[in-house]
């Protein structure tokens, strides 16, 4: 590969870091390359890319982006490296890769690290976590669902009181009467 290609995929890979919040990379290292099309497909069917490319490619793309990738030098940096853009959803990488080592019934593919909006998650053993992970929007909707609780309890407790009290006034004028 010439100093040109190189320098075109580091570049590529730049521009794809800047613009996809999420990304992982895995470990296809141990797969036969009829169960790494699998893979891709996968990945394709669930809206994902997926590329193999050159550790040191990769870090010197991630060197562009401004964020510390340091820690991922020394774990993730070794063997083959796949990596996984996902421009939407940070937890659906994580659930691709476990339903691929369930489906499959392979334990070949390995993930080494995840970025979920400059967050680092390096090792096998942070792909439950990252099923987990819950997107921006669903936090939003949460923290919105939380800050209308209260004013939701303060209408209804007035409109009760004003009901409660229209009933006794109608009470108080039927005695009288």
């Amino acid at each position: 590969m010439t100093r040109e290609e190189k320098g075109a995929i580091i570049q590529e890979l730049s521009e794809k870091f800047a613009a996809t919040p999420y990304f992982y990379i895995t470990d296809t290292g141990g797969l036969t390359v009829a169960e790494v099309n699998a893979f891709r497909r996968m990945c394709f069917q669930r809206g994902f890319e997926y590329r193999v490319v050159k550790n040191t490619l990769i870090a010197k793309a991630l060197e562009t982006t401004g964020v510390d990738y340091s820690s991922f030098n020394d774990t993730v940096f070794k063997g083959l490296s796949g990596i996984i853009f996902s421009p939407e959803n940070p937890k659906t990488p994580a659930k691709l890769i476990k339903d691929f080592k369930k489906e499959a019934g392979k334990t070949k593919i390995t993930f080494k690290g995840a970025s979920i909006e400059g967050g680092l998650f390096i090792g096998e053993d942070q792909l439950a976590a990252l099923e987990n992970v819950k997107s921006k929007q669903e936090m939003i909707g949460e923290i919105i669902g939380l800050l209308q609780s209260p004013a939701k309890n303060v209408v209804s407790a007035l409109q009760s009181s004003g009901q409660k009290l229209s009933g006794i006034l109608k009470t108080l004028s039927e005695r009288e009467g």
